[in-house]
């Protein structure tokens, strides 16, 4: 219990059922300010706190959020989509930790050259993290199992990155998935699921269903994207590397705001601490040294604590890892009684079909989306609520 006791004496001349919620929540804050504080430190301070007030059963009209502040002792890994677009591995290790297996190691470093070539041909056109990371554990399997892999999965290594066409392969057609039908909410599930939530992960939550952003462009958006004024929010180097224009609810406008000035006391916190920087673009840091401590670079959803910047080794305060929000909706639906497979992307496909049966045009709600082709969204055009192609069932005839 010595993370309890930390607590106790961090308020002297209180007992602990007078402290209120956000005494506790701000203790929890200035613990997180402390870089040389461990991720699992951090958590067992959660725990402790936690399973004491459980004990001391004080009641609380809103009690502190505790998975945001566990999950906040997760940071941003080398390999997380947020940094990975900029790191640039230099061993193999690494890149056989991008794959997530380490046994591909040996092998990777015996074709060093040929990774380093492929994933910088991702890059440069714009692909997703996790279209490389699928990329190079295809390459790693083709290598140790060649006569076992169709010519097919390595059209892009040998056309674009080798720069050795293939040629004619014959009769053959690419892979696909099946496409299935995406799982949609009700509006009443939608307000179901979101009554089930608070705080921040009520606040993104509601977002994911308002705008129809991916879960990782919410949390990557920083102050300087929320335009108020003109009611808008400008998502930033989405899937394919593209900006957009989404609207910023009007009924989320006053609870982001309190958000803001939230964050914006703890950001002066972390500057008279001596820290305040927001991880940034290699080229801006370079270009503008001084924007990482500016306000309009912060995170909007910042973690609970600082962390260690994977790749500089600098000291920072990283936006919440996804986890947090993830665990929160599908907690929440599953507490809403709502018996579908809900998650943050059913918040996005819940915010195109329900566009769509409010009569918006199919390419707006693509634009919307940030979707390349209009066959992508199409797809949300078969789960309107009007039952299977408008038709009206022989049993309701009558």
């Amino acid at each position: 219990m010595m993370r309890a006791e930390q607590l106790i004496r961090a308020f002297p001349g209180r007992r602990l059922a007078e402290l209120e919620a956000n005494d506790v929540s701000d203790y929890l804050a200035r613990l997180g300010q402390k870089p040389n504080l461990q991720a699992w430190q951090f958590r067992q301070s959660v725990d402790a706190i936690q399973t004491l007030y459980s004990i001391v059963r004080t009641e609380w009209p809103v009690p502190p959020d505790w998975d945001f502040w566990r999950d906040s002792a997760r940071t941003l890994e080398a390999q997380h989509a947020t940094t990975a677009r900029e790191f640039a591995p230099v061993t193999p290790e690494d890149y056989a930790g991008r794959i997530g297996d380490t046994r591909f190691a040996p092998l990777i470093h015996k074709h060093l050259d040929a990774f380093v070539r492929l994933a910088s041909g991702i890059r440069t056109r714009g692909m997703s993290i996790r279209t490389e990371k699928t990329y190079l554990g295809w390459v790693c399997r083709f290598l140790l199992h060649f006569d076992a892999r169709a010519p097919d999965e390595l059209v892009f290594l040998y056309d674009k990155v080798l720069e050795q066409p293939l040629g004619d392969l014959g009769a053959f057609r690419r892979s696909r998935r099946p496409r299935r039908l995406p799982v949609v909410l009700s509006r009443n599930e939608v307000n179901r699921l979101l009554s089930e939530l608070d705080g921040m992960q009520w606040l993104i939550a509601s977002l994911l269903y308002g705008t129809g952003m991916r879960l990782m462009e919410a949390l990557r958006l920083r102050v300087q994207d929320l335009e108020f004024d003109r009611g808008l929010i400008v998502v930033r180097r989405g899937k394919g590397d593209k900006d957009r224009i989404v609207p910023l609810p009007e009924s989320l406008a006053g609870p982001l705001a309190r958000h803001l000035r939230e964050v914006r006391a703890l950001h002066q916190r972390d500057l008279d601490a001596g820290y305040g920087e927001a991880m940034l673009p290699d080229a801006l840091a370079r270009k503008y040294p001084s924007a990482p401590r500016e306000w309009r670079w912060q995170f909007v959803f910042p973690s609970g604590r600082l962390s260690r910047d994977p790749r500089s080794d600098a000291t920072r305060r990283h936006h919440l890892h996804e986890t947090a929000v993830q665990k929160a909706v599908v907690s929440a639906a599953r507490r809403a009684g709502i018996a579908k497979r809900a998650s943050c992307h059913t918040l996005r496909h819940s915010f195109a079909t329900h566009l769509l049966e409010s009569g918006y045009d199919i390419r707006t709600v693509q634009e919307l989306l940030g979707h390349a082709d209009v066959s992508t969204t199409q797809i949300y055009t078969h789960v309107l609520n009007r039952g299977g192609l408008a038709v009206r069932s022989p049993l309701d005839a009558g």
